[in-house]
């Protein structure tokens, strides 16, 4: 009796909204149901406009056990950017890209740099997935050969110091296992093709839908996000580090990560995204949830979702 929460960024009032309307309240300065718990599938921070609050909502439930709270890309991301490299300057370069991605956090923590730096500290406690019996979550991309290898490294599926520092070395096998379930799985496209991201960062790779068996399927209909620019033809294999995608017979997964637009859906009756681009302010962006009863085959009616209140 879990309701697992997609990527929140920042837009407090309609995780608030979202809670409600699940049947959570406020007792005791932090939200709480009389029988269920949330998992947030992590990006908590950047982008909207009220990060602190949200990060105070999440860790209070988190402290008060009416929640688990994963680590998304963007948490990673910022332990990085704050962590400094031995040779000088820091694990996530500080260039006008990764400075413009956390913006709105540290702007939002303006003179509050000992509060800032109490959640990041937090950051390091969040598990990068989560497993039981009757299901699985993860931010971005559940790999099975990456998570037993990080069951192996991690210390109670978490990173620690030592292990943020060697995790950006590119090339390691602990760096390739991060990338893959945070950031997901990508595919680099034929012919030199490329396109321009929502944040306008120009791409030669998309990322896949690591559910679906890649030898057979095109590029256009293996991305995640639907291009113009993508060729109808078969994937050459070949440019994939490994063909592993996840079967149908397996447990339910939950994700967040993907920017997906329009009404909230399943893919398939074991893999449901959670990310409906709350932080879009151009589109009907959704903050959604899933509330999973130990179901082995998801079922739309179970989703919640509510609508971005700040779209310009």
């Amino acid at each position: 009796m879990i309701d697992l929460i997609g990527d929140i960024h920042g837009y407090a009032d309609e995780l608030k909204e979202l809670l409600q309307k699940l049947g959570y309240s406020k007792q005791n300065n932090y939200y709480a149901h009389p029988n269920r718990k949330v998992l947030f599938v992590g990006d908590y921070i950047d982008r909207g406009p009220k990060i602190r609050e949200t990060l105070e909502i999440v860790k209070q439930m988190v402290d008060n056990k009416s929640a688990i709270a994963l680590m998304g890309n963007h948490e990673y991301n910022a332990l990085c950017f704050h962590f400094l490299e031995s040779e000088g300057g820091h694990l996530r370069k500080h260039s006008i890209k990764n400075i413009t991605q956390h913006y709105e956090t540290l702007k939002q923590f303006q003179n509050r740099q000992k509060e800032y730096e109490e959640y990041l500290e937090w950051f390091k406690s969040l598990p990068l997935f989560y497993e039981t019996e009757t299901f699985r979550a993860v931010h971005a991309c559940w790999d099975s050969e990456s998570i037993n290898f990080l069951k192996t490294e991690l210390k109670n599926n978490c990173l620690t110091d030592v292990l943020i520092c060697q995790s950006i070395k590119k090339g390691t096998k602990l760096n390739e296992a991060i990338e893959l379930i945070l950031k997901g799985k990508e595919i680099r496209l034929p012919n030199g093709l490329c396109f321009f991201d929502k944040d306008g960062n120009k791409r030669g790779g998309i990322r896949i839908k690591w559910w679906e068996d890649p030898k057979e399927i095109t590029y256009k209909e293996i991305s995640v996000k639907p291009l113009s620019v993508l060729p109808n033809i078969r994937i050459d294999l070949s440019t994939l580090n490994n063909a592993e995608y996840y079967l149908r017979n397996e447990k339910p997964v939950f994700f967040g990560h993907y920017w997906l637009e329009g009404k909230p859906s399943l893919y398939k009756n074991n893999i449901c995204c959670l990310d409906y681009s709350i932080a879009n302010k151009k589109i009907d962006g959704h903050l959604v949830a899933y509330s999973h009863d130990n179901e082995q085959k998801l079922e739309i009616n179970k989703l919640t979702f509510v609508i971005n209140s700040t779209i310009t």
